[in-house]
């Protein structure tokens, strides 16, 4: 680009008078040639990443894709945290409790000594207790049939409040719900909390201890 000197030191893009400040030119402006200002050359592209084929750029030490390092030949491992191991649910003890058979004896039924003990989870948010039959469509998550003959079919249910608290309903059972030591049975449909270590006795002679998840 052609441009002329002003007197007062602007370049100017007309000879008689500077479009910069308006001062006149004349013949004594002398034409210069400006110079463009050299664009660098883009840099070339290196070979592809071996692990990702990613083009390389320039000389760039670690692939901008995958991170591969091309000084080592090693990709970085990225290491998951640790998943923290699930949080144990709440449990109960089913076992044939000789303390409640003789506080409720029904006649004509033996106490069926060194019955074993099991530990069930409580999978939220019922779990039905009573006796699994076919006929009658139940299928209870604690199935007493094998253990207990004074089980109803549907005895009790028991359920997980959007509060976290369980709570015990009698289900119109024949021989009654009973909670720790109270005397009376619940009413059927009758509802009651639970903590942990609450006993529920249902049937001749089984009790339900529920347990509590351990501290965290």
């Amino acid at each position: 680009m052609i441009t002329y000197a002003c007197p007062k030191g602007h370049a100017s893009s007309t000879d008689d008078f500077c479009d910069m400040c308006g001062a006149r030119i004349g013949a004594a402006g002398t034409p210069t040639v400006s110079t463009p200002t050299a664009i660098p050359a883009p840099t070339a592209a290196g070979p592809p990443c071996p692990n990702c084929g990613a083009p390389r750029a320039g000389t760039g030490r670690f692939c901008e894709d995958c991170g591969y390092d091309h000084d080592t030949g090693r990709v970085p491992a990225l290491t998951p945290p640790p998943s923290p191991a699930p949080a144990a649910g709440w449990t109960a003890t089913i076992a044939a409790d000789p303390v409640y058979f003789a506080e409720n004896e029904i006649e004509g039924v033996e106490f069926p000594a060194g019955a074993p003990q099991r530990i069930v989870d409580l999978p939220p948010p019922q779990v039905r207790i009573g006796r699994k039959s076919a006929s009658k469509g139940t299928d209870p998550e604690i199935d007493l049939s094998d253990a207990d003959p004074g089980v109803s079919h549907s005895h009790a249910l028991l359920t997980l409040s959007v509060d976290g608290v369980w709570l015990v309903s009698d289900l119109g059972s024949t021989n009654g719900t009973y909670l720790n030591d109270e005397q009376r049975p619940l009413a059927a449909g009758q509802s009651r909390a639970l903590a942990d270590g609450d006993r529920v006795h249902v049937g001749a002679w089984t009790t339900i201890t529920l347990h509590a998840p351990p501290a965290r």
